[in-house]
């Protein structure tokens, strides 16, 4: 079942389901979905000269990104082709029962602009800010500023709760996660990693 904005309130008010800041209730909170806005610090990738990046490689993909902070007042072009790490303003914590789903908004996405590519889910037991995949598909740059209304959480209440939600025990990699974070395959197990 998917959370209505009554559900989302409630769940909110209960405290298990957690969107902070949430400075905007009445703007943010959507029929069945919350608004988040895009935080400051992207990481882009910079062109190199190596023939691929190799997820296994002991070589770690943050090598190949570097850090841009937009400073207040300023915005960070998109140009068309890019990829780029962003994260979002708010942190959440999904409770062991819901799994949330990370989708575009329709405003931005009639612009070209994508919010994942593949990493939409949420799963139940995350914590932390919410690394988006951002890129533009369409023939001109983008501006994006920073706190506007970028991606939509969709939560949807599972039949039961996970009996082994995502954090410490699972050694989940992203947990509590602050900022735009790069890929952590390589730990992986079958990379030869932990996890």
């Amino acid at each position: 079942m998917i959370l209505s904005d009554a559900d989302i309130v409630r769940r909110l008010g209960e405290g298990d389901l957690v969107v902070e800041p949430l400075d905007d209730p009445s703007l943010q909170i959507q029929p069945a979905s919350v608004d988040l806005r895009l935080g400051r610090e992207f990481l882009e990738f910079q062109r190199t000269n190596i023939p691929c990046i190799h997820p296994g490689s002991e070589h770690e993909v943050e090598e190949y990104v570097t850090e841009s902070v937009v400073e207040e007042g300023e915005e960070f072009i998109l140009h068309p082709g890019d990829f780029v790490l962003g994260t979002t303003k708010e942190r959440v914590e999904i409770p062991s029962d819901l799994l949330a789903h990370v989708e575009g908004r329709s405003s931005l996405g009639r612009l070209a602009i994508v919010v994942h590519a593949t990493a939409g889910v949420v799963d139940p037991g995350y914590r932390g800010q919410i690394t988006l995949e951002l890129s533009n598909l369409g023939t001109a740059p983008v501006a994006l500023t920073p706190e506007m209304r970028i991606s939509q959480l969709i939560f949807t209440e599972m039949k039961s709760a996970a009996d082994r939600p995502y954090g410490a025990e699972r050694g989940s990699k992203y947990q509590d996660q602050t900022g735009p974070q790069a890929s952590k395959i390589q730990g992986d197990l079958e990379f030869g990693g932990d996890q």
